[in-house]
């Protein structure tokens, strides 16, 4: 009996959306011929490491995620108590074990936790420093990974090595992880995660099956918020608009404080406007100080998703396709007070703006700049600092 004829359907009791690479893992699991690596990448939030884990139940045994049915072969309840799925995720340099294994355990408790250092830094006993950078130093994978690559499975049919965010392997341990990955034994599994492909060698994608998620749909999104996180549908449908397709970001939007962060960032753009600096300067300092740094993200996308708004009802004057619906009079006035404001530019400096925080540079000096080239983009006016120099702005900069 395989996946098919058991009429299971994979990661049932948990998982969102990809019905697409859900399919996949199906006909994977039903075909027998399980392979050596499979590589699931996509988008941040879109899920990548909750189906890692999810297929690493379903080779093994494991009833969990999945409702295997009569294909449970494992007593264990989940793959965090199993002894033959070992889970990875990078480190920064700081990192302690507890610290590590507390991410571990979150994750254990729900697929879809952020456990990211970059993006989470408060989890368990963290370093006060925030946003440290994470990876797989050579010595990780020496002490960590390697080891458990020579285990023979105890329960499971495979010894299954998730390890997500592989992108983010430094170059010495990439190419030792490459050699592990070209001779592997016959009963090991590699699972791997990225966000990023075009980080990967080329020899390692090669050697892995690809199975590629999408960006999650804002009607996915909104029934798995009300449906696991509790939450309202008025307040699931906001959410969901503002996560750009990303649910484990939108898990942990604050509504009350996305309503308050909407009106400071009206607050904001008026002042980039009148260019006045002591209310910019305390407002970056207070998002910097307050927002980690997945809500710093959100408070992109809560931004963009007003400019979007901006944009739409200057070519329809329909309030029925904005996000912001209940602000279109505001949004009317935007419009009217600053007619020749270059909206599209806008748009596109905070999506470079996030690409900025994801490598994590910090708030305080991205936001400053972005101030003095909204002064700019508001009045019609191509800033006088071209792109390619943006760090004059704040000529400090030049020599960090």
């Amino acid at each position: 009996m395989n996946f098919k004829e058991a009429n299971i359907q994979f990661g049932d009791r948990r998982l969102v959306g990809q019905d697409r690479v859900r399919n996949q893992i199906e006909q994977i699991l039903s075909s027998g011929r399980i392979g050596h690596a499979y590589l699931l990448s996509g988008p941040a939030g879109s899920g990548k490491t909750a189906f890692a884990l999810a297929f690493a139940e379903a080779v093994n045994g494991v009833n969990h995620l999945t409702n295997l049915k009569d294909l449970t072969r494992s007593k264990k309840t989940s793959w965090y108590t199993h002894p033959d799925i070992h889970v990875f995720i990078p480190m920064h340099s700081k990192a302690t074990a507890s610290e590590l294994n507390s991410r571990i355990a979150l994750l254990a408790g729900d697929p879809y936790e952020v456990v990211d250092f970059s993006l989470r830094p408060e989890v368990g006993e963290a370093d006060s420093s925030k946003n440290l950078q994470a990876f797989y130093s050579i010595a990780y994978y020496h002490e960590e990974i390697r080891p458990k690559t020579v285990y023979k499975p105890n329960e499971g049919i495979r010894t299954i090595i998730v390890i997500t965010g592989i992108e983010t392997m430094r170059k010495e341990s990439a190419n030792a992880f490459l050699k592990l990955l070209e001779e592997p034994a016959g009963d090991l599994l590699f699972i791997l995660t990225a966000t990023k492909t075009d980080q990967l060698l080329p020899t390692i994608v090669s050697r892995c099956q690809n199975l590629q998620l999408q960006p999650l749909g804002n009607s996915e999104i909104a029934e798995s918020l009300m449906k696991y996180d509790g939450m309202t549908r008025e307040d699931a449908m906001l959410m969901s608009r503002l996560a750009g397709g990303n649910y484990s970001q939108a898990r942990y939007f604050d509504p009350e404080a996305l309503q308050l962060q909407r009106e400071e960032l009206i607050q904001f753009l008026r002042n980039c406007y009148t260019q006045n600096p002591v209310y910019i300067s305390e407002m970056i300092q207070k998002w910097s100080r307050q927002l980690s740094r997945e809500n710093q993200i959100a408070l992109c996308n809560n931004l963009e998703l007003f400019l979007r708004d901006v944009m739409i009802y200057k070519a329809s004057a329909e309030p029925a396709l904005l996000i912001n619906m209940d602000q279109h009079k505001l949004i009317e006035k935007f419009i009217t007070g600053i007619p020749d404001a270059n909206i599209p530019a806008m748009i596109e400096h905070l999506q470079h703006l996030k690409e900025l925080l994801y490598q994590n540079v910090q708030m305080k000096y991205i936001f400053t700049v972005l101030s003095f080239r909204y002064y700019y983009l508001m009045r019609g006016a191509k800033p006088p600092i071209p792109e390619n120099k943006i760090w004059q702005h704040m000529p400090a900069l030049a020599e960090i």
